[in-house]
């Protein structure tokens, strides 16, 4: 099976791309660049990341850099605040959906840790990926962020994970927690999901 990994400069994602790994699967690891939105250096820890985990399980795993500030501008001119976390992991996944099939992965890996923060709760996961039609693996949904950081000190990911960023700029004061498929569909209906979706898996580049 081969898959895409969203990989963020986080703890998660790159324990994610281990897991499924040493599960037998073909990892191609897909960043999402917020631009404007986020903070250079992150793009340069996704990028150490990417390298340990290639050391760690002798994959090949290429790393694609794609563009997602456009996306997040478009969110805050067109969606309601609270749901801008929301919407955002729903475009970064129809994102993933179409790398995927440009790059025939079969399915779209996320690190997502159930109720970790507002938009891994089960309601607001259910809006996100409501839709899509695409698998969606979170190898890492059962465990607590102790048994993921015991995971990333072991792989060699975690000391880079921890290093210092801005962080992501569009994230609202209030995120909503209890989203509903139907509000999630109405905003995205709003910021033109498709087209931003699909300019933001072609802006992928090696």
């Amino acid at each position: 099976m081969r898959t895409t990994v969203l990989l963020s400069g986080g703890i998660d994602s790159p324990v994610s791309a281990f897991v499924m790994a040493e599960a037998g699967a073909e990892v191609v690891l897909l960043h999402m660049d917020n631009g404007p939105y986020g903070d250079p250096k992150e793009v340069d820890k996704v990028r150490m990341l990417a390298q340990r985990l290639r050391e760690v399980t002798g994959q090949e795993m290429p790393l694609y850099i794609a563009d997602h500030g456009a996306a997040q501008k478009r969110i805050g001119e067109k969606c309601i605040t609270p749901y801008r976390c929301v919407m955002c992991k729903k475009t970064m996944q129809l994102a993933a959906k179409l790398f995927s099939i440009d790059h025939g992965c079969q399915a779209i890996v996320l690190g997502d840790s159930l109720g970790q923060v507002a938009s891994q709760t089960l309601r607001n996961i259910n809006a996100e990926q409501s839709g899509l039609d695409f698998p969606v693996l979170r190898p890492l949904i059962g465990l607590d962020k102790n048994e993921i950081i015991e995971i990333a000190r072991r792989i060699g990911t975690y000391d880079i994970s921890i290093i210092r960023t801005k962080g992501c700029l569009a994230v609202p004061q209030k995120p909503v927690t209890d989203a509903s498929p139907q509000r999630a569909a109405e905003q995205a209906a709003l910021m033109d999901l498709s087209a931003v979706a699909r300019a933001s898996a072609d802006s992928a580049v090696q």
